[in-house]
């Protein structure tokens, strides 16, 4: 338990958070690494070298300073946190490791003593705030439908468009597959020939449940952050096997009355077409928007199964920035505000957004310009974020 006292001082470092927490953070990450690189085949690399894991974190230390009084304020970040974490498989065991060096951190980059009162007050809250993630997560890994990683046979692999595939998995085992919530994701455990450590990456699923399948559509990717999907596009044939875990995510679609309006913004548009689907089949009454952004027409996948989703009371907007590289498409240039206006429905909505981070960032500051409350408005990172902070801008 954590004293009164040790509550005021966690509250003082929020300053110092906010100023210096991801210089802690990043030198958390590089230690930890350097002393124990095994913990690289959990890790993703790429947001390591970005920057986009240590800002996460700093973030994650930031949300728990704030709420030191209220921890249960930060269940849904913890959830979503612990959905990722179990789809890794971080294990109770690595918690005590991560509070050793996170503490260490702090002292190093804060210039504080090791008996110094912000560190033994942070180093009461982590025992904390670790036990409540062990918890959470124990609970998802009962509930899962297989523990660890779980061979996975690629029985069709589909082109959608010039950057996009589409591949259909299975059970390497022949077993049924478990059940899972429109929205949600897999991880995939890449072992590339000539890499010294393997790669983790999250990929929504795609389809509806009930199929008898997964399916994840991969958009090639260029750079470093592309050396899973380009393996997966290149090497993965109709036979081959990928070790995953089970479907993982709290990015689900709520039931409602009201209008549903899926925004995506590029291959965002995976796990809300699963979820498009499953409504149209559950509620075929609820009025439901798509809005599509693409840079173009070429780029744009699943356009037939968005097309054919798209029937009375159901509308699809395709929102192309290039123009002159298709036929298609309802509105021109980049997401408005105005655009936003023009499509969505004039009662009440709740919204499904997921795509890039700076997408998704500008998305929710249009909403917010036409109205839409914080509390509508429901979103999906591909990376480790975890909050948005919404961009006003007049457009993405």
């Amino acid at each position: 338990m954590l004293t009164e006292a040790q509550k005021e001082t966690i509250k003082a470092t929020i300053p110092v958070l906010e100023e210096h927490g991801a210089t802690v953070t990043t030198h958390f990450y590089n230690t930890l690494f350097e002393d124990h690189p095994e913990l690289l085949h959990v890790f993703n690399h790429v947001h390591q070298k970005t920057g986009m894991q240590p800002r996460a974190l700093a973030y994650s230390l930031y949300q728990a300073a704030v709420h030191i009084d209220r921890l249960e304020a930060i269940s849904p970040f913890v959830e979503r946190v612990a959905h990722k974490h179990r789809s890794i498989g971080v294990r109770a065991e690595h918690y005590p490791l991560v509070g050793e060096y996170l503490l260490r951190a702090m002292q190093e980059k804060l210039n504080l003593e090791k008996d110094h009162p912000v560190i033994e007050a942070w180093g009461a809250a982590y025992g904390v705030i670790a036990d409540i993630f062990i918890e959470t997560e124990k609970k998802m890994y009962e509930d899962a439908g297989w523990d660890g990683f779980e061979e996975l046979e690629v029985v069709e692999k589909r082109l959608e468009s010039s950057e996009i595939t589409s591949f259909y998995v299975k059970r390497a085992n022949g077993k049924p597959l478990p059940p899972f919530e429109p929205g949600q994701y897999i991880s995939i455990m890449a072992q590339i020939p000539g890499e010294q450590y393997t790669h983790i990456r999250q990929y929504s699923l795609s389809d509806q449940p009930d199929t008898g399948y997964y399916r994840i559509s991969v958009k090639r990717e260029s750079g470093p952050d592309g050396i899973v999907s380009s393996w997966l596009h290149d090497s993965v044939r109709v036979g081959s096997t990928l070790p995953a875990s089970a479907p993982a995510g709290d990015f689900t679609v709520k039931s409602s009355p009201a209008p549903a309006v899926f925004i995506a913004g590029g291959v965002g548009i995976t796990p809300l077409l699963s979820m498009m689907k499953q409504q149209k089949k559950a509620e075929p009454e609820r009025p439901m928007t798509l809005i599509h952004a693409v840079r173009d027409g070429r780029t744009a996948g699943l356009t037939a199964e968005t097309k054919d989703w798209a029937t009375a009371p159901h509308k699809r907007f395709l929102v192309i920035e290039h123009p002159a590289h298709s036929e298609d498409g309802d509105a021109q240039g980049r997401l408005t505000a105005d655009t936003l206006r023009r499509f969505m429905p004039e009662q009440p909505a709740d919204v499904y957004l997921c795509g890039p981070e700076a997408f998704m960032q500008t998305a929710a500051g249009l909403l917010s310009q036409t109205g839409v409350p914080d509390d509508r408005i429901h979103y999906e990172f591909f990376g480790p974020g975890t909050a948005l902070e919404p961009a006003m801008a007049e457009e993405y």
